[in-house]
This record gives C-alpha cells, structure tokens and sequence, in this order.
C-alpha cells in the first residue's frame, strides 16, 4: 500500500526525483547574469550523446522528495527558480509550479517539450532535440527558442522549429561545449546573415560556476 501511495504521489506531482538544487548565476539564454534558484530534477530519456549531465537520466537514483520542501528550500534564496534536467516534463509540474507561484516567485523551465507540457511558467525554454521532437502545443507558448549547434546540420534544424513558434519568441543558437571553439565562427556567421537569431553562450563554464 505504502509503495502504491508513493508511486501516486510521484504521478501527482508531489513527490519528485530530485537530482540536485543550487542558487547561482544563469548562464545562457536570455536571463544570463541573473541570480536564480535552479532545481535539476532527475529522468530523461531524449539521450542526447553530448549531454553533460548524463547522471541525471536514471531518475530511479534520486529520491524522491516532497514538492513542498523543494519549494520550501527555493524560497530562502532568490524570487527567481529555474526548473531544468534531466527533463522536467517527464512529471506533473502543476502542483510544483502552484506552490512556488504562492512563495511569489518567477518560475522558469528548460525543458526539450517532449512530453505533455504542465506547469504554469512566467518564462519558458524550449530546447528541442532531434531524437525525441517538441509536442505541438508546447510551441505557441515558448518564450524561447534554444537551439544546440554541434554541427552545421543544426542550423536547418534550428529554422524548422523557428517555424512553429510564436512571434514574440526569442531566437537562441548555442554552440555545443565540446565543439565551441569549431563551431562558434559558423554561428557567428549565421547569425550575422540572420539577426533574427541570438547568440547564447555558457558563460558559466567560462566563469567556472555552477
């Protein structure tokens, strides 16, 4: 019964495989620079190679923790939360989303939309993945478009989804860490024959935080 109970509660959203949680800075996109509580929740099975965090896949590995006291430990450090992964989505964000939104806070997501899309979000990021594409109705809502580059491939991959979003969705090309020093000159150049697009980088890596 106790195993039953604890199964419902994690479908409900208030129980949640917590990898790790940290206040630092934002690194990428179009908060970068700003201070926010991260929640990295565990689970995600869109497999991406170049993931670096690929110890968050296996969700049965991080225990599962009340939503509550997630919300209760974010609340001590900033007004703004991140949840990323892992992929959020992969859980009900509802109850998660509710109660940080009563605490006052701006919640934002990262997320690849490949699953049903929950949660109620003040910012949203969407960063679609070849191997397991964005559900549909994820796409009108994105604040922003985050695309990884790690190869040229990936700036027509970038078009096809920047077809699908809404106007007032901002445009990100973010060189994949490993292929930075390659693959930056190509976006550079995009983006400078685009200006529809943005460049993010991973300023964190660079100023070794977090």
């Amino acid at each position: 019964m106790a195993i039953d109970n604890m199964e419902d509660r994690v479908k409900l959203g208030e129980l949640l495989p917590l990898m790790e949680e940290f206040y630092t800075i934002q690194g990428e996109g179009h908060h970068t620079g700003k201070a926010a509580y991260f929640i990295r929740l565990g689970g995600c099975d869109v497999g991406c190679h170049w993931c670096d965090v690929k110890e968050s896949w296996d969700a049965a590995i991080h225990p599962p923790t009340e939503a509550s006291q997630i919300v209760a430990n974010a609340s001590k450090y900033s007004n703004t939360v991140v949840v990323t992964g892992g992929e959020p989505l992969m859980w009900d964000m509802s109850r998660l989303t509710e109660r940080l939104k009563k605490e006052g806070m701006q919640v934002h997501i990262e997320t690849s939309g490949a699953y049903k899309f929950t949660g109620d979000w003040d910012w949203i990021c969407l960063s679609p993945k070849k191997r397991m594409l964005p559900t549909a109705e994820i796409y009108p809502a994105a604040h922003e478009l985050k695309v990884i580059v790690y190869n040229k491939s990936d700036f027509a991959f970038a078009e096809e989804h920047a077809a699908k979003v809404a106007p007032h969705c901002e445009l990100y090309l973010q060189p994949e860490w490993s292929v930075r020093e390659k693959m930056t000159p190509h976006i550079v150049e995009y983006v400078m024959n685009n200006p529809k697009w943005k460049i993010s980088l991973q300023t964190h890596k660079y100023l070794n935080i977090p």
